[in-house]
């Protein structure tokens, strides 16, 4: 048996129950040091208990979790019986040893008690936000239910030999718990001519690598030359990503990579996801920057993108590259309104399984379930969209608020764009070097489009924001050529925000030193408000986020009093008559607790907020 130092996986596999051990490497070190054979008999510190979940659709995986949690206990093995339907997820790096008695169930997926543990499992498995450290040894099993179960070796409720494997099963497990080792270097399973149940994991540190060491299947855009899809994903799509001789922006491997993150695609160039302040607020938890700064509510909100495909490859992109790149649309082309409807449907399924939730509560699930506004941001360029102002028409005819980012390669079609509740444009760097190095643009004439498309924003009547993305080492200390670039475009609001270190990979090599605490970000804000000479101030900052928010004076601060919050119903009234306004016809009043320099830090007080414990110190 692999020594207690590595972080490894051990995975009971019965057909009808499957036991999962989740071993994490200090507390294995402390959970050995502390069992019963190794404590002395005058010592009085308990070993610390460990968590026994049972998954069970018809009773089976239960009765068999409270037989192994009564053997357990008779062993003086300290254990919590646990339904996994009232349990916090975020709390499992809390545990130091974790078992799962669990049942597969339709077609391999969790029954209904274990859903939201299994989606939350997959979909952490695959942030790179979260780390290796933490969920690298769990996503083998969120894996295991996602594919449909792993196959039947043996402990079959049908055979009538569940009792006999699972109790010899158990007895081994209480062996290595209070000590033992494996004979013969066994894997950890059953004997007596039954195949063996368990298989032995190791977890990597290589992001880009899964537990065997092979490729994840996260794919670059330019390492997909050559490539073959899993004959799972093949039948996804149809053959060559083509439809009726028309090139599909999606092909296979792409379709793939991006489900394998989440990502509900829609048609052959869309996607939608659920954003994870979304199920944050739906939870009481609180609120994204935008729910501080604009108003918007987060739980109401649509992750969305009619354009998969980006025209840049930047060092920071939290999808690490698996949409497709391109410098003009030249894919088959799906119908707006079919868009809309595909992303409203797929984003409403998500909000319903979150019901049975811990902390939703009905009132606020059903308001998820009507989306007042769509962030158009979720990855690529919407723009590209030959249909882009189509797409908005019919979300502002729904009363959906729109906040659309692009990135400063399309002067022409920011110039096109009709009106946009809040438009952006990413200002990653500012300098024609240092965005040549950042966001890594596929045009050869970038500096001339993105200098154009802030030229662009100026003419806009309507909210606009200029989004700078802070990356320490690379960016931080262009102040006054940031400063120069607040007269090209003139935008309402400056959004700088702190990068997300998402994993290194083939094409990105930033790491934690490349990511600023949010002093640096404050002062970096403060002295760029310093810049403009009284034109903008800082107004707003969410602590959670990074994020710290610039705004014009002479617009949005009336009285001493900052309006950055947005009047969302006033909008689509105005959107409604066709006549022209601006940014100031539908401002509202920006709450004290948002304020820069509040208290809460931008925490919304009426939300309940949930500290994870951390285990890094600041050096502020």
């Amino acid at each position: 048996m692999p020594s207690a130092a590595a972080r490894l996986t051990v995975l009971a596999v019965l057909s009808a129950a499957t036991v999962y051990c989740f071993y994490k490497s200090r507390r294995l070190r402390l959970l050995t040091k502390l069992s019963p054979s190794n404590l002395n008999p005058n010592h009085t510190l308990s070993p610390p208990k460990g968590k026994l979940f049972f998954v069970s659709q018809t009773g089976t995986s239960k009765t068999l979790a409270r037989r192994l949690f009564d053997l357990l206990t008779t062993n003086g093995l300290a254990f919590d019986l646990v339904d996994p339907k009232d349990y916090e997820p975020e709390d499992l790096h809390k545990e130091t040893l974790v078992l799962i008695v669990a049942s597969t169930w339709d077609d391999g997926k969790p029954p209904p008690n274990g859903g939201f543990l299994a989606d939350w499992l997959a979909e952490s498995a695959d942030d790179f936000r979260v780390g290796s450290l933490l969920l690298r040894v769990f996503e083998a099993d969120a894996i295991a239910w996602s594919s449909g179960g792993f196959a039947s070796v043996g402990g079959d409720v049908g055979g009538g030999d569940l009792d006999v494997v699972f109790d010899g099963w158990s007895e081994k497990l209480i062996g290595v718990l209070k000590g033992g080792a494996l004979e013969n270097g066994d894997k950890f399973g059953y004997e007596g001519g039954v195949e063996s149940d368990f298989e032995v994991i190791s977890s990597s540190d290589d992001e880009d690598k899964d537990e065997n060491g092979e490729d994840s299947g996260i794919v670059d855009v330019e390492d997909i030359a050559g490539k073959a899809p899993s004959r799972k994903s093949m039948t996804l799509v149809r053959p060559n990503g083509k439809l009726n001789g028309e090139k599909e922006m999606v092909t296979p491997v792409i379709r793939a990579s991006l489900e394998k993150q989440g990502y509900k695609i829609i048609g052959s160039h869309s996607g939608v996801k659920l954003c994870r302040w979304t199920k944050s607020q739906l939870r009481g938890r609180g609120g994204c920057y935008k729910h501080s700064f604009y108003g918007i509510e987060s739980h109401r909100c649509m992750e969305a993108t009619p354009s998969l495909a980006c025209a840049n490859k930047c060092v920071f992109c939290w999808r690490h590259h698996t949409n497709p790149v391109g410098k003009s649309w030249q894919w088959k082309m799906d119908d707006p309104l079919d868009i809309v409807n595909s992303a409203i449907d797929l984003h409403t399924k998500m909000i319903r399984q979150m019901k049975g939730v811990p902390g939703v509560k009905a009132e606020r699930l059903s308001e998820g379930l009507s989306p007042r506004h769509c962030a158009l941001s979720l990855v690529g360029e919407p723009i590209m969209y030959p249909e882009i102002n189509s797409l908005v028409d019919e979300l502002h005819r729904r009363r959906i608020s729109t906040f659309l980012v692009t990135n400063a390669q399309f002067p022409e079609k920011i110039k096109l764009l009709k009106p946009i509740t809040q438009l952006y444009v990413s200002v990653d760097a500012a300098t024609k070097d240092s965005l040549k190095a950042i966001d890594r643009p596929l045009f050869g004439d970038f500096w001339e489009r993105f200098v154009d498309s802030l030229k662009a924003l100026k003419e806009k009547q309507q909210r606009t924001v200029y989004r700078l993305t802070l990356v320490k080492g690379w960016n931080t200390e262009d102040i006054d050529a940031y400063s120069s670039l607040f007269s090209v475009g003139n935008p309402d609001f400056i959004e700088i925000k702190g990068v997300t270190y998402c994993g290194s990979s083939a094409t990105s090599k930033l790491t934690m030193e490349n990511v600023p605490w949010h002093s640096d970000v404050k002062a970096f804000s403060e002295a760029l408000a310093q810049k403009s000479e009284g034109q903008y101030e800082v107004a707003c900052e969410h602590v959670h986020s990074c994020c710290v928010l610039l705004a014009k004076v002479d617009k949005f601060k009336v009285n001493g009093q900052w309006f950055t919050w947005i009047d969302y119903e006033k909008f689509h009234d105005l959107v409604a008559t066709g006549r022209t306004f601006d940014s100031k016809d539908y401002m509202a009043a920006t709450p004290s607790w948002a304020v820069y320099g509040a208290e809460e830090g931008g925490f919304d007080p009426g939300q309940s907020r949930y500290r994870k414990e951390r285990h890094h110190k600041s050096s502020h």
